[in-house]
Order: structure tokens, then sequence, then C-alpha cells
């Protein structure tokens, strides 16, 4: 199976999954379902479901396991973007191509979106699925996991200081502490879960996970950085040029725009360095890598 046919392959289950665990859109209350369902199905990268499911190749864990964990992520990535682009954080119009859930609805609806996405996360999470209903401890690491990523020493931890740092300058360090929690935090817990679902992996394994994961988190966040000075507005699906716009301080505002592409290249170098211990069996993850630094989007 060719990489474009393996990732298809795992976007249209991981579509099928989330209409499945996302609550019905004439359930009631209608009009939230139908927003949460607006924000989540029928767009974005999916690069978090991808890493999920890639890593837990490496741990035979069970396809319908790796579903849930990836369903899970995706939730909780799509609350944080919904969050993100209200007027209160970045005030976006424009995400994955459509308008923003808050212009689309109204904000108080948005908000909900997000609040309403978090908790059905966790309960995909803990649902009765094979691989993990039947292994309360596996499920409940991947609780653990994808808790502590969405946190304040998390992916929540890092938007309070992205929100704090608008027309401040960070150093390179700061940025990259930075980022590693608000991005790549996520990023780090999509290949940990998919590991995690599966046999329990070593110790040594498990290590070299973490340094992919934080190769690759930090590289997701250095081409966005790229790509909203570099792409237009269609190409990414969002408003371009907000970061300089707003004051945000950015890898190509620090370190200039040669100098990112340089460090997304050492970055996507690094990764792959990491998945050497796996062999070919690391080769999704690897093509991953590549996927991340390489996009155009």
């Amino acid at each position: 199976m060719t990489f474009d046919q393996w990732t298809r392959q795992v976007l249209d289950r991981v579509e099928s999954a989330l209409d499945h665990y996302l609550p019905a859109a004439d359930v009631q209350p209608a009009p939230l379902h139908d927003a949460m369902r607006y924000a989540v199905l029928g767009g974005g990268k999916r690069v978090r479901p991808l890493l999920c499911h890639a890593a837990g190749e490496l741990t035979n864990a069970a396809p319908e396991a790796l579903d849930a964990a990836a369903c899970a992520l995706e939730m909780i990535h799509v609350y944080s973007l919904v969050h993100d682009d209200m007027p209160c954080m970045d005030d976006d119009d424009m995400r994955r191509g459509k308008p923003t859930v808050h212009v689309k609805y109204d904000e108080p609806t948005a908000l909900l979106v997000g609040d309403a996405l978090q908790s059905q996360a966790f309960v995909t999470l803990t649902s009765d699925v094979p691989g993990l209903g039947d292994a309360p401890q596996r499920q409940a690491s991947l609780v653990r996991e994808l808790a502590l990523a969405s946190g304040s020493i998390g992916m929540a931890g890092g938007q309070a200081i992205d929100l704090a740092s608008v027309g401040h300058a960070l150093t390179r360090a700061e940025l990259e502490t930075m980022h590693r929690l608000k991005t790549g935090a996520l990023l780090r817990a999509a290949v940990r879960m998919g590991a995690l679902a599966g046999e329990t992996p070593s110790a040594d394994a498990l290590a070299a996970l973490d340094r992919y994961a934080a190769a690759v988190g930090l590289a997701f966040q250095v081409v966005d950085d790229i790509l909203d000075v570099t792409a237009d507005s269609a190409t990414l699906g969002k408003t371009a040029g907000k970061d300089a716009k707003d004051g945000k301080p950015t890898y190509v505002s620090i370190i200039g725009l040669d100098a990112s592409r340089a460090l997304a290249q050492q970055l996507r170098a690094d990764a792959h360095a990491a998945l050497e211990p796996f062999g070919a069996r690391a080769q999704r993850l690897a093509e991953l890598a590549d996927l991340v630094v390489n996009r155009v989007s």
C-alpha cells in the first residue's frame, strides 16, 4: 500500500468514526449538536489521527481502539480551534476554508461547542470498543495522556503564553517552550496514545517515540509560521499574514524565513533519526514527518 493509499484509508476510517462518536444532529439540543458536527466533520488535515494510527501499528493496536483515540484527539484539537478563533482570542472568521463557528452560528454557541467537544473526547475514549473497553488500565492511560496534553501544562498553557506574548518580544527558547505546549503537546499525545493503545511499549521505545514527536511537533509550528508569510488565505483555509498583523512572535520574525526553512528540515532529520530503532516498521511515521515539513497548507 502506498503512503497516499494508507492515508486515504485512515482518513476514511476516522471520518466514519467521528460521525459515529459525535451526537447526531437531530438529537436535542439539536442546534449545539449541529454546530459540533459542522466544526469537526469534512475538513482539516487530521495530522493527529494519522500520527495515532501510524504509532499504533508499532504495537499491534486494534484498529477500533486507534479510531477511538484518533477521534478523541481530533475533538480536543477542534475544540481548541473553535475557541482560538473567537473574538476574545484570535478573532478569526475563516477556518478550514469555511466560516468559523462563531461566525456561522454565534459566540455563545462557539463557546459551548468547544466545551462539549472536550467532554465528548473523553466519552469517546471510555467507550466500549475492542482493545479499550476490555482493557481498563490501557483506557485509563489514554485518558491521562489526553488530559495532560490538553490542560494547563499542555495545550491550554501554551495558548495562555501565546496570548500574553502578543506585542512582546520572545527569545527563541521562550518561543520554543510556547509551541511545545500549544501545538507540540497534543501531537506528542497522538504518538504516545497510538503506541499505548496496543501492546505496552518498552521504555526505550516510548522514549524514541517521544523524541520523534518532539521534532515533528516543533516542525509543524515552524512550517505554520513559514506558511503564514508565504501562502495565501485560499491555500491555507484560514487568514494568511495574521500573526504579523497581530504582533505575534514567530520563528520567521525571530530567526528569519531562510533560517526557519533550514530549521524545519533539521527537525525532519531529527524525527527520522529518532525512528531508527524501529527500522521499516516506522515507515508511516517517517512519511508523516515528511508530510508535516513539506506541506503547503
